[in-house]
């Protein structure tokens, strides 16, 4: 009894061990209002999952934004896409939280910055301060909550890293609250044949389950008929409190006749394998339908390291004659969770439906390079482009070619190289490579030109074609005239817009010196504080000039008068 008992002790000092906890008190919330969540760790997103939390800031810009703890700014960026304005500050405890898209920085942090930019001349910048350079308390206020980048409303993102693996972590199991006595829904149920002469209710192909909930909340699938080695999928979301937000789900577990054969959650995963989640969806399914499945089994091009527990690699070996009991746990951070029970009986049966596999002259190897020519264009896939073996549909054209379609996903950049030279030296200057959306509309894509050799390198399938920008941006005045007196304004506007191959550059200079504008693409917004306060005339001379992506440039030239 006395050795069972000290068995039993071991084994929960280790699970105990094992469980990684964070400090429930160090850090404050970064906002002063109730923290509603727009979007949740680990949230499934194009290319990658969410590495932080976003905030509703009550649809509006401006909210005070304030250091979770004591730390020291360790790295500043502004970019016109991607995190917009964001902010690192890292902490004694070996944590580095992270605020993003914001409006603009406290003074002393905005002060740091605008020296630096007008210093280099350059709107978008990333600075890494020296250690304790910019030190921060708690409760500190930092920024102003905004909209930059690549955000589609207003909000925070937040995020909290090791200051070491820099891998982020799921900032609310740090102790901020957030409202949430609401369970996941489930949206749908999938089956997957995955073996040869594997079949899930008469087909060899993915085919949707159907289910109805039970009194007690669970959810109760028809009995499936099936045979081989097969694996469940699931489409689902969750839901905050006072938020209609559909967000990501926390943890799932797969139960097979009692055995635990799939547990995964996000607690934290690495920047590095981020991409995966292409495997860890199904991708085609996406790529037709934009809903997110989650398998619950790993294919072998699955890398993710989120898995705490995998029998099988989560797939289900299915008998003739035998039964199986399936329960899917789908769990959100505060414990709320739906069950799903699948009922399987192993049993072959006429097939009615047949796994389609369209057979082309190219087949891609996804461990080997691999080169087609396409007359206008070679492309050119390096190995381990793509995560498995198949068939690409590849079209040649005079001017346009394409590459399969958005069904299969690429893990790494590929090359395109379109020969112009058919096209006088002339014409060249204007021409770029587009990609083609479904109402074939061209879209830029970077496009590199050496002499007659155009390339551009993408992780994007589709139809691409070579494109003529011949029109050249537009820049117009919005808040002022021209030689008006601008005594009580706090900042000039100016619009900019180009009709086809977008915005490259642009600069402005007041008097002849640089001086700083703020790009926002969404509003095709300029912007100059004067509060920089480098006027020293009351004849004010402005003169803006934009660059697009093929050199077509425009010069905008203003006179106003401010004292």
């Amino acid at each position: 009894m006395r050795i069972a008992l000290l068995v039993l002790f071991l084994v929960l000092s280790l699970t105990v061990q094992s469980q990684k906890t964070y400090p429930q008190d160090a850090f404050r919330s970064p906002l002063d209002i109730p923290l509603i969540l727009a979007g949740t760790f680990g949230e499934l997103r194009s290319n990658h999952f969410h590495s932080g939390i976003d905030i509703k800031t009550q649809q509006r810009q401006g909210l005070s934004s304030y250091a979770i703890g004591d730390g020291t700014v360790t790295r500043i960026k502004i970019s016109l896409w991607g995190y917009g304005k964001a902010i690192y500050i890292a902490h004694p405890n070996g944590y580095t939280s992270v605020y993003a898209h914001l409006k603009k920085f406290s003074p002393k942090i905005e002060a740091y910055i605008k020296k630096q930019q007008y210093k280099k001349e350059t709107y978008e910048i990333e600075l890494f301060p020296e250690f304790g350079e910019l030190k921060v308390e708690k409760g500190e206020l930092i920024a102003y909550t905004g909209n930059t980048g690549g955000s589609s409303g207003p909000h925070l993102h937040f995020e909290i890293r090791s200051s070491i693996s820099e891998k982020p972590t799921n900032p609310l199991l740090y102790g901020l609250e957030v409202r949430d006595a609401t369970n996941p829904t489930l949206l749908g149920l999938y089956g997957y044949p995955l073996s040869e002469k594997a079949q899930v209710n008469q087909s060899n192909a993915k085919i949707q389950i159907n289910f109805n909930k039970q009194k007690d909340g669970s959810f109760l699938a028809d009995t499936v008929h099936a045979i081989g080695t097969i694996g469940l999928g699931f489409n689902a979301y969750d839901r905050q409190d006072l938020a209609a937000n559909k967000n990501g789900v926390y943890a799932v577990q797969q139960i097979v006749n009692g055995k635990l054969y799939t547990e995964y959650d996000f607690e934290t995963f690495s920047f590095a394998e981020t991409r995966y989640i292409n495997t860890f969806i199904d991708y085609a399914h996406f790529g037709k339908y934009r809903q997110r499945i989650q398998q619950c089994f790993k294919t072998p091009s699955n890398r993710l390291g989120i898995y705490n527990t995998l029998y099988n690699n989560g797939k289900i070996d299915v008998k003739e004659g035998m039964s199986y009991n399936v329960e899917l746990l789908i769990k959100d951070l505060e414990g709320n969770q739906i069950k799903a029970i699948i009922p399987i009986e192993g049993k072959r049966e006429t097939l009615k439906v047949a796994k389609e596999v369209k057979k082309t002259d190219y087949y891609v190897i996804a461990k080997k390079p691999n080169n087609f020519d396409l007359g206008a264009a070679k492309v050119y896939f390096p190995s381990n482009t793509f995560y498995e073996d198949f068939y690409m549909d590849l079209e040649k054209g005079a001017d346009t070619v394409t590459i399969h379609n958005s069904y299969v996903p690429a893990h790494r950049n590929f090359t395109i190289t379109f020969d112009t030279s058919k096209y006088s030296e002339e014409e060249r200057k204007q021409l770029f490579i587009a990609r083609l959306d479904k109402r074939l509309r061209p879209s830029y894509a970077s496009t590199y030109k050496r002499g007659k050799t155009f390339t551009t390198r993408t992780r994007n399938l589709g139809t691409f074609t070579l494109a003529k920008d011949t029109i050249a941006p537009k820049i117009r005045a919005k808040n002022f005239k021209e030689k008006q007196w601008l005594n009580n304004y706090q900042y000039l506007s100016l619009a900019i817009s180009d009709d086809l191959s977008g915005i490259d550059t642009y600069n402005a200079t007041l008097n002849g010196e640089w001086i700083l504008m703020e790009y926002e693409p969404k509003t095709n917004t300029l912007t100059y504080n004067f509060d920089d306060k480098i006027l020293d005339k009351k004849q004010c001379e402005l003169k803006v000039v934009v660059k697009d992506n093929v050199g077509n440039t425009t010069t905008f030239s203003s006179t106003f008068y401010r004292k």
